[in-house]
């Protein structure tokens, strides 16, 4: 392991980043993983429950907000994978995923889970990006 490589992480104030020992997203080098991000509002509230569309887009505000203290943003997203509690709603989901990543379309997958940690949860986003320098 070369231990020169200097990790930075950022930290989106969740209570659950303390509490479980994780941060929002990691940066290694030129390598960014996002954690799993759910739709909460500041206060950890979850938004827009019911609303498949409106929590995918907080997702990404969040991912958004986590790559930018990193120096990065959506575009340097390579894939992302969205972790969802009712696959027959892909549409709404894949329309907020679109919206963001029309331009820069990532390698993704949409996986039906059972259940995520607050039943009104429909949808959790993991993401991994690249920073590609001028240089590169």
């Amino acid at each position: 392991m070369d231990r020169s490589l200097v990790v930075r992480r950022s930290f989106s104030g969740a209570p659950w980043e303390s509490q479980v020992g994780y941060c929002r997203a990691v940066r290694v080098a030129n390598q960014i993983f996002v954690t799993g991000t759910a739709p909460v509002t500041l206060d950890g509230s979850i938004f827009a429950p019911g609303d498949a569309y409106a929590q995918a887009k907080r997702c990404f505000e969040i991912i958004q907000q986590a790559l930018q203290a990193l120096d990065a943003d959506l575009s340097c997203i390579v894939r992302t994978r969205m972790f969802v509690t009712d696959i027959s709603r892909w549409a709404e989901f894949g329309q907020a995923h679109h919206e963001s990543f029309a331009d820069h379309p990532p390698a993704t997958t949409m996986v039906e889970v059972q259940r995520l940690i607050d039943p009104a949860m429909l949808i959790e986003i993991e993401a991994d990006a690249i920073v590609v320098t001028q240089s590169e």
